[in-house]
């Protein structure tokens, strides 16, 4: 009897499971047989660096870098180079700047020699790292890193920034240029590459209006290129549309309410995926913005040592409604200083950061271990979108980094709560280590639902806009009928809880054909126009059952 009734409540959870993860349509199998909450491994116990700034490469590279006055570092530069240190150590021979191989699991030191801290940075549409701004030095210095394998940084004499950016955020274009807009006390924005046609610098008095005189958390403003092709910019818990070409407010937002969202009070934001598939032909924009921290939370811990709760809310905006309005949602735990990062899967994972506190030298404490899976389309209800997975056992706080990789996994690095390099500090040390977050969807068990890219089917794995390419894939699963997803997405730049760029346009597919038992053909359209996906390097992602390939690299112009 007692068999029976136990047998009867987990035949009930089940059912409720089911129902729960059977609302998000596109992929009803993978989310009923999700029985695991990822996994974590270990990949560098230390890198010689600590990952503050992070970018993957077309070449399947990965660059990061810290500041250069924290002093030496646990690298040291080769051939005997050195350079001048700005503050700590006279003279620097230790790296500040890695590039790291994702194949080989190995890195190499690179050479960078202004301050890059808290810095910003956009790829170019030839796949070039073009990174802005920075400290003392470094503050006005435009760097390029190209994505090959003897490569090391090119710091340019000319051009120069106009002003100081310090806190500022960058933002690829249409056109193929990148605005950079705000830093501490900088009220303007300014274009790379420069032009004679375009001011080298425009006022921005939203910024000013925005900043809070006592803790400037509106730095690091939020920003995301729209279908349309005008500006989403969100700074402290105000939010805009703005024509940067005509340097023109066109429409203000509500204000989100629970706390500050911007550096210090680092919450982070995500457009999440632009669907290309069916009418209209322009995609509805929808924003995600979650964490933070409360007024007062940065001064209280600066001043006081006490630790305010963070935010614990998510903001979802539709900005293509007429009427917008914040639609509010509870994650499991509070966070600040946590990352957004767009799955494959087409769900947000949300990854790094504390529970108290904000931003800052030794300005949070409790650490989130566990990641978050964000479901957006699972369930009218707010509370069944979160799904608490596997927790780390390194704690991720002020200047971690998170990014996709193009096999699925999330590289996850950094954390440095101190105004210098601090091996010993207790509880949370500076941390050189590398880490690989496994999202449920490279479970073993999912290993027949995974799509295996053969060929892109387009010159040069060039793409172009609103026209048809094939893509051939193998699938160790025969079925008749299935769904299959085609998407681009992103390689950003992720810096203070922020990845700048990043973006995920799900394609129209037109038809899937057999090949034979287990190859099939699937033909898509190409983005609709550059206002949808700028021109650039993707990651090519299929999905099928919401399990995804491992990604090829595309370019689309």
């Amino acid at each position: 009897m007692e068999i029976k009734i136990q047998s009867f409540f987990i035949f009930l959870l089940l059912l409720s499971l089911f129902m729960i993860f059977s609302k998000h349509s596109a992929y009803p199998d993978y989310y009923f047989t999700v029985k695991t909450g990822g996994r974590w491994v270990l990949l560098q116990e230390s890198i010689g660096i600590s990952a503050m700034h992070m970018q993957v490469l077309k070449n399947n590279k990965v660059i990061m870098f810290d500041r250069t006055d924290f002093g030496l570092s646990n690298l040291s530069l080769p051939d005997g180079k050195c350079r001048i240190n700005d503050d700590v150590v006279p003279i620097d021979c230790t790296a500040h700047s890695i590039l790291y191989d994702i194949a080989s699991n190995s890195f190499l030191p690179l050479t960078i020699i202004t301050d890059p801290w808290c810095s910003s940075g956009s790829v170019d549409a030839d796949g070039t790292l073009i990174q802005t701004g920075g400290d003392k030095k470094g503050e006005k210095i435009i760097r390029t890193f190209s994505p090959c394998d003897d490569c090391d940084w090119v710091e340019l004499n000319s051009p120069r920034l106009f002003n100081r950016r310090w806190y500022s955020t960058s933002q690829v274009l249409p056109d193929g240029r990148i605005v950079i807009v705000g830093g501490r006390r900088v009220f303007t924005y300014e274009f790379y590459p420069k032009s004679s046609f375009q001011p080298d610098n425009v006022t921005f008095p939203f910024l000013a209006q925005t900043r809070d005189p006592q803790e400037e958390n509106n730095l690091y403003p939020f920003l995301h290129l729209l279908p349309d092709g005008n500006l989403f910019i969100f700074a402290n818990n105000r939010s805009i549309l703005f024509d940067y070409k005509r340097n023109q407010v066109i429409k203000e937002y509500p204000v989100l309410r629970g706390g500050s969202r911007n550096f210090p009070s680092t919450g982070s934001s995500v457009l999440l995926p632009l669907r290309m598939t069916g009418e209209p032909k322009t995609p509805e924009a929808e924003v995600l913005i979650c964490g933070g921290a409360h007024p007062g939370a940065y001064i209280k811990a600066q001043k006081e040592n006490v630790y305010l709760e963070a935010s614990r809310t998510c903001g979802r905006l539709k900005l293509t409604d007429p009427d917008s309005q914040w639609v509010m949602e509870f994650m499991p735990t509070p966070r600040v200083m946590n990352d957004l990062i767009l799955l494959p899967s087409g769900d947000v994972l949300i990854i790094n950061g504390a529970t108290n506190g904000t931003a800052g030298w030794n300005d949070a404490v409790n650490p989130v271990l566990n990641p978050v899976l964000y479901l957006p389309d699972a369930a009218p209800s707010p509370t069944e979108r979160f799904v608490v997975l596997t927790a780390s056992i390194i704690p991720r706080m002020y200047h971690s980094t998170a990014a996709l990789l193009p096999d699925g996994r999330i590289l996850v690095g950094g954390s440095n709560p101190h105004p210098t390099y601090n091996f010993t500090a207790r509880p949370y040390a500076t941390e050189l280590s590398l880490e690989a977050y496994y999202p449920p969807y490279l479970d073993v068990q999912h290993s027949k639902l995974r799509p295996s890219i053969l060929t892109v089917e387009a010159a040069e794995k060039t793409l172009s806009y609103n026209e048809m390419f094939a893509v051939t894939f193998v699938l160790n699963l025969n079925r008749e009928e299935f769904g299959i997803i085609v998407e681009l997405i992103t390689p950003p730049f992720n810096t203070h809880s922020f990845s700048m760029n990043q973006r995920m346009v799900v394609l129209n597919v037109v038809n899937v054909e057999r090949l034979s038992s287990f190859g099939y053909k699937v033909n898509v359209i190409g983005p609709t126009s550059v206002n949808v996906a700028p021109p650039g390097y993707y990651m090519l992602f299929v999905v099928h059952a919401g399990i995804p390939s491992h990604a090829v690299w595309v370019r689309l112009r």
